[in-house]
């Protein structure tokens, strides 16, 4: 059940990111955060829910995966850095952002640390559960597809350090791809899960 929760909960997410995209058409998809779409203005309500929506998929993806995979510290530190992921993402939700070329204000100063702190730990805790379940027989066959999305997911987040969200940066598609393979690597890890319990996907 978890397992199918996560996995329908990537689904929706993408699916309201991409109505977002639409419905805030003054925001760029290549410029400006995702988080951008939380701040002041029209449906910024519907961004919040997307981060509280993030948290709920990350922590039922753990423990989905808490419950089916053999433990290990390896995996113990990987299930808990993508807590920490989870918790800040929620957390997002309460503290609005401020868009590039607008005034830092107290909330946008700390949703910038929970974004930094949550972004270092689904980086880190996906490859280190990329490492403890590729041995394992349920997601031995996906090994590869995870370390492509886990380990390549620094690429865009280091881009995403060294451009920034500057008015003109690609700052934000940056980021949006590292959202996404970090997304990916949960919807896939979940998938095994589900599969390797009989459950249906539909």
């Amino acid at each position: 059940m978890a397992a199918r929760l996560a996995l329908a909960g990537v689904v929706l997410y993408a699916i309201i990111d991409t109505a977002l995209v639409f419905l805030r058409p003054q925001l760029s998809i290549l410029h400006n955060a995702e988080s951008d779409y939380g701040s002041s203005g029209p449906w910024a309500w519907l961004m919040d829910l997307n981060f509280l929506l993030r948290c709920a998929l990350s922590l039922a993806a753990v423990g989905a995966v808490s419950v089916t995979a053999a433990k290990s510290r390896g995996l113990q530190a990987a299930l808990g850095l993508v807590a920490v992921w989870a918790l800040g993402s929620g957390l997002l939700a309460f503290f609005p952002d401020d868009p590039a070329g607008t005034p830092l204000h107290a909330s946008g100063r700390i949703h910038l640390a929970i974004a930094f702190i949550a972004f270092l730990a689904v980086l880190v805790g996906t490859i280190l559960g990329w490492m403890a379940l590729r041995i394992q027989p349920r997601w031995r066959r996906v090994a590869i597809p995870m370390a492509v999305l886990s380990s390549g997911a620094l690429v865009p987040l280091l881009l995403l350090g060294r451009a920034g969200f500057h008015p003109q940066s690609l700052g934000g598609l940056y980021e949006k791809i590292f959202l996404g393979m970090e997304l990916l690597w949960l919807a896939l890890v979940v998938v095994c899960v589900a599969q390797g319990s009989g459950e249906a996907l539909e």
